[in-house]
This record gives C-alpha cells, sequence and structure tokens, in this order.
C-alpha cells in the first residue's frame, strides 16, 4: 500500500462525520471557502463533517453546497438558470387571440416586436425575487473584514433558497433510468438530468425512483447526477397551435418555424366534475349518413371506433375532422405508433381540405420512445383544455390509437419491472384510459359552456371486441361505432355494422329533422337483414318480403360513402327521406349511387331554398317534404327518360 492511500484511509477514519461537497468556480480564495462551509455547517446543526472541494470552471462564478442529496446553488450559472426559468414561467407576451377560422401558422413582428420583447424582459426581472438572487458572487464581499463578511454570508445562507434535491442515476436501460437519492420525489414529477435530458418519475420505491425518460435518452449515463423540478409534465397550449404539426411535448416537427406561446398547461389534469358539466344535448356532425343516422355523436360524448386494422377508422375519424370545416369545432388529431410517412400524408390531406386552419397534429410515431408515445394523448388533452375553458370552444380531438398506446404504457410498466396481468398489461391500464376520456366533457353555462368530444380509436385482432383493452375502453366511452371487415371487403364502406354500433347519448344529440328521418332506419335494416336469409333458401317470396328486400338494398346502398366526401346536415335529410319512403325502389341496385348522387345536386342547384330551410330550422316539416316530393316528381321523369334501359319494371 502506498503512502498516499494509507494518509487517506487515515483521514476518512478520523473523520467519521457527514460529507460536505463544495463545487467552486475558482474565484474564491480556499480560507474564505471554508469559512463559507464553517458557517452553513453551524446554520445546518453539521458536526464533524468531511469537506471535499471541487473545482468547476463552467460555473462562471460563486460555488455549490452538496449535502445529503440536496444542492446548495450559489453560483452565477445557477442564477442565469434561475433568471430563464422565472422568465419563462412568467411571460407576459400579448398574444393576439384571434378568430380560429383565421391562419395560426405563426404572429408577424407587429404582433411581437422586439422593443416590446425586450421590455417585457426587463419587468420580469425587476420582479425576480431577492430571495432568488445570489449575493456571494461579487469578489468585493471577500475582501470584507471578517465580522462583516461573516454577517453577508448568514444572511445569505438563512434567506436565499437555491437548494435542489439532487439524485445520480445507478442504471439505465431501454430509456429507464433507476436514480437513487431522490427521497422526495412526487409521482409524474419531471427529473432534469446533468446533460439536459429530462424525464418523468413513474415508480416510487423505498431506495430508489423509476425515471422514464422523454429527451436526451442516449446522454444519459450511470453516476450522472439529476435533480428534482418540483413540477409535472407541461405542453405550451393557446392558439399559436393552431395549422401546426408538434411532438408529445409540444416542440414544432413540421419545419414551419417557432411557436408563439404564453402558457403552459400540465399534461396531467383532473376531469371536470360532474356540477361543472351539462348534458350532451348539440350534436357534431361527421357527414357520414351512416353515423349521423344510426349513432349520433354530440359534443361532449366520447365514442368509440374499433375494427380490425384496414377497415377505414382513421377515415371515418378524418372525415369528421373535415366535416367541422364551418361548424366553429377546433380539432386535435393523436397519432400514436404510426408510421411518419403516414403522419406526414394525413397532415397534407387535411391541409388540401382546408382543415389545418383549425387543427393541431400531436405526433408521436413509431420511432419515438414508449414515453413520447405514452404522453402524447395527454398533451393533445391538455391543449384541448386550454381552448375549452379559456376560449369556450367546442373541440373535437381523435386518439389514434389507444391500442398502440396501451402497448407503450406496457412496454414502459414492464421496464419499470411492475407486475403484468391480464395479456400482459398492468393492472392499472384501465385507470390509464379513463382519467383521459373523463376529460373529455361538455361544461355547464357557468364556465362557459366549451365541450372537448373525444373519438378514440380501438383495433382489434382477428374480430376480437372482448379482448382486454377493447373491453376496457368500451366500458369507458358512451358507445362505439363497430366497423366489419365482412362488410368492407364485400363493399360496404363505411363499413359500420348496425347491429353492434351504439350511442348511448343516442336521439338527444340529432336534430329532429335527422331523428324524424333516421327512426325507421334501424328497423328496416334489421327486417331486410333477417329476410335475406330465408331468401337464401331459393323459396318463392311473397310481394311483402320482396319489398323489404328491395327496402334494404337500398338502404344499404344509401349509407355507402366515398372517402373524404362529408354530406351536410340538409342532404342527408333529403337522401333518407326519399330511401326510407321507397322513393328509390325502381332503380337497379347499380344504379341507386347515381340517382340519389344527382337528385342532391339537381335539388342544390334548383331548389336551393330546401336545403336552406333544413340548415336553418333544422325540422323536417310537412311543407319541406312536398317541396322535396315535388322536386323528386320532377327529377324523376328526366333520370328515367335519360336511363330507361336500366331502370327495374315498377
Amino acid at each position: 500500500m502506498s503512502n498516499n492511500a494509507a494518509d487517506n484511509k487515515e483521514n476518512k477514519a478520523k473523520a467519521k462525520g457527514p460529507s460536505l461537497r463544495v463545487e467552486t468556480a475558482g474565484d474564491i480564495p480556499e480560507e474564505k471557502l471554508q469559512r463559507v462551509v464553517a458557517k452553513f455547517a453551524e446554520i445546518n446543526e453539521i458536526e464533524d463533517y468531511r469537506l471535499t472541494i471541487e473545482q468547476k470552471d463552467d460555473l462562471i462564478g460563486g460555488f455549490i453546497i452538496y449535502f445529503q442529496g440536496v444542492r446548495f446553488d450559489y453560483s452565477v450559472k445557477g442564477q442565469l438558470g434561475r433568471i430563464g426559468s422565472f422568465i419563462k414561467r412568467t411571460r407576459s407576451f400579448d398574444a393576439p387571440v384571434v378568430d380560429s377560422k383565421e391562419s395560426k401558422a405563426a404572429y408577424t413582428e407587429e404582433e411581437f416586436p422586439s422593443s416590446k420583447v425586450k421590455e417585457d424582459l426587463e419587468k420580469a426581472l425587476e420582479q425576480f425575487p431577492e430571495s432568488h438572487k445570489i449575493s456571494l458572487d461579487n469578489l468585493e464581499i471577500f475582501g470584507m473584514a471578517d465580522d462583516e463578511f461573516d454577517k453577508r454570508v448568514m444572511d445569505a445562507f438563512l434567506f436565499q433558497e437555491h437548494r435542489d434535491e439532487v439524485g445520480k442515476v445507478s442504471s439505465i436501460s431501454d430509456g429507464v433510468a433507476s436514480v437513487t437519492g431522490l427521497r422526495n420525489c412526487m409521482l409524474n414529477e419531471l427529473i432534469s438530468f446533468a446533460s439536459g435530458a429530462t424525464g418523468i418519475a413513474m415508480n416510487l420505491e423505498k431506495s430508489k425512483v423509476g425515471v422514464v425518460l422523454l429527451t436526451g435518452e442516449d446522454t444519459v449515463v450511470e453516476s450522472m447526477s439529476c435533480k428534482r423540478t418540483m413540477t409535472t409534465c407541461s405542453v405550451p397550449v393557446g392558439m399559436g397551435l393552431l395549422g401546426r404539426v408538434v411532438d408529445a411535448l409540444g416542440h414544432p416537427i413540421d419545419g414551419k418555424g417557432v411557436i408563439r406561446y404564453t402558457e403552459e398547461r400540465p399534461v396531467e389534469s383532473p376531469a371536470p366534475t360532474i356540477i361543472e358539466r351539462a348534458p350532451v344535448d348539440t350534436p357534431l356532425f361527421t357527414g357520414i349518413t351512416a353515423i349521423d343516422a344510426l349513432t349520433p355523436i354530440g359534443r361532449g360524448q366520447r365514442e368509440l371506433i374499433i375494427g380490425d386494422r384496414q377497415t377505414g377508422k382513421t377515415s371515418i375519424a378524418l372525415d369528421t375532422i373535415i366535416n367541422q370545416k364551418n361548424e366553429d369545432v377546433i380539432c386535435v388529431y393523436v397519432p400514436i405508433g404510426q408510421k411518419m410517412a403516414n403522419i406526414v400524408a394525413t397532415a397534407g390531406l387535411l391541409e388540401k381540405r382546408g382543415a389545418m386552419d383549425y387543427t393541431v397534429i400531436v405526433a408521436a410515431s413509431a420511432s419515438e420512445s414508449a414515453a413520447m408515445q405514452y404522453i402524447a394523448p395527454f398533451s393533445a388533452c391538455a391543449i384541448a383544455e386550454k381552448f375549452m375553458y379559456d376560449y369556450h370552444k367546442d373541440v373535437l380531438i381523435v386518439y389514434d390509437d389507444l391500442s398502440k398506446h396501451a402497448q407503450a404504457y406496457r412496454a414502459i410498466s414492464l421496464l419499470l419491472r411492475r407486475p403484468p396481468g391480464r395479456e400482459a398489461y398492468p393492472g392499472d391500464v384501465f385507470y390509464l384510459h379513463s382519467r383521459l376520456l373523463e376529460r373529455s366533457a361538455k361544461l355547464s353555462e357557468e364556465l362557459g359552456g366549451g365541450s372537448i368530444t373525444a373519438l378514440p380509436i380501438v383495433e382489434t385482432q382477428g374480430n376480437d371486441i372482448s379482448a382486454y383493452i377493447p373491453t376496457n375502453v368500451i366500458s369507458i366511452t358512451d358507445g362505439q361505432i363497430y366497423l366489419s371487415p365482412e362488410l368492407f371487403f364485400s363493399g360496404q364502406r363505411p363499413a359500420v355494422n348496425v347491429g353492434l354500433s351504439v350511442s348511448r347519448v343516442g336521439g338527444a344529440a340529432q336534430t329532429k329533422a335527422i331523428k324524424k328521418v333516421a327512426g325507421p332506419l334501424r328497423i328496416s335494416l334489421a327486417q331486410a337483414r333477417e329476410m335475406a336469409s330465408f331468401s337464401q333458401f331459393g323459396s318463392d317470396l311473397d310481394e311483402n318480403t320482396q319489398l323489404q328486400i328491395k327496402r334494404g338494398v337500398v338502404l344499404n346502398e344509401v349509407l355507402k360513402q366515398e372517402r373524404f366526401s362529408p354530406l351536410t346536415m340538409a342532404a342527408e335529410v333529403i337522401l333518407l327521406y326519399t330511401a326510407t319512403t321507397d322513393k328509390l325502389n325502381f332503380l337497379a341496385t347499380e344504379d341507386i349511387t347515381e340517382f340519389y348522387l344527382a337528385f342532391l345536386g339537381d335539388i342544390r342547384l334548383r331548389h336551393p331554398n330546401i336545403y336552406e330551410e333544413l340548415s336553418i330550422g333544422q325540422v323536417l316539416t310537412d311543407e319541406i317534404k312536398a317541396e322535396i316530393d315535388s322536386a323528386y316528381d320532377e327529377f324523376k321523369e328526366v333520370f328515367i327518360a335519360e336511363h330507361e334501359e336500366y331502370v327495374e319494371d315498377y
């Protein structure tokens, strides 16, 4: 054993008290620094401490004391960091609140002049609390007399709190860091690492904390220091996000520059209470006849879209977003675990259709970490809540899809060594989705009457809607739209299975006009399906049975709809009234679509008053029926003359 090693061992044996570690920028004489540490030990009643002094040039000036997992920061670098955080929290830029139909891509220099920014920063610095300012960074203090020096040091330690609870990374694997030393860490608290990486504390154990990394996953290594931020994860919110594509933390990823915002909201927040809610009674039209008539969606409702892959689930959600163009509804679309190429294509489609002006896309692609996919829907909900609570807007949010979200959460939970349950999902995956979807609501008039309508999407495997995640989300939501692969591949698109689809809000979210024409629709479809099963036996069918089968064929053709071609409420009423009154029975099956599209175009051109009366009054009166009948008779004569060879014998 060398002499130096023996000396170190002897020194450690002599000093059995607690350890104090000091990092200094090198601008303070060691004698003065030891006096400062002695005063610190006196105030905190520390005896027989072991002192270690290290020089860190990046501190700029001042020093940092580490004691029992807490960092007391009196450095210039720390002061600059506190000023930056304070200004970020208290920024007071007056962002213009403009109508949601206008473009929000970026604010101009006139709206955010440089002089105004400088003025706001100076004002923020004036408000910076005295308790956060350091007084030991001025070299003049170290030339003072001992009595004055001791007094200044005592004041600094007693009245200036710059303490951080710090820990150390004991292990890191697959984006999950095991951290020791954070004794008072809170659940879901944001943890900051020395490399600039951030993570969320999701496992609180007796001797360590499991931190799931959100950013800088590759920069975190063992023995790296980290600290508590005393805050939960937050995202930027406001009108500046409209028309943008952002990641799960609100950072722009569309190449359109920075996003101007004045406020952040925590990604996790309590759902509105029962007293704060109002009944769902205002329809949110999807523009898809089969859904608006049979499984209507109301503003503030949660309607699940469920089905196997490649059955048109995303198409229904995008149709609904496109249909909100003139409805004063803000949309938030959350693709989870999709290819980035698909997300870019979706953004391009919405841009082409003019829907990005009122839409925010919060993307967590398949290449992102499981933590980012996990946090994305909560971030999107926080963005939507800003529009609902503060701007009193109606918001539509689409989670596409919660199956991949649950898989990301399962991956995180297994890495955190949480015990797996049914189908290897953790036991709290139900609570995960319920606390997310419960934040969708229609607010009472006292709170401004805004709403969040949620359309969660769940993918099933082999038509199995009794699997774990589908059953969970079905029990949380207010109904489901079930898409059947058999219907999809047979050409019935959208492939809505009328028997398994339901809306628990029902007629309360329909206009009187839609309710009147949709009443006999479900019964007619059920009767036609039953009669069609008898016709397979090849027996002779009476006239009434043939009529019911023909009626079912007509209704199925009417409920077919091309992608991205939503219909207005008035067009749906005219179409369903015509179909349910057997006015299309004379047509061959292949001509039904051509006839009703031409008929709707004819009414729009020659009888625009019918559309106007239905749109304004939203009631199908006898007078409007008579006008539709008259227009139908005129158009039918022309159609038969032009298509005589295709019309069935009637």
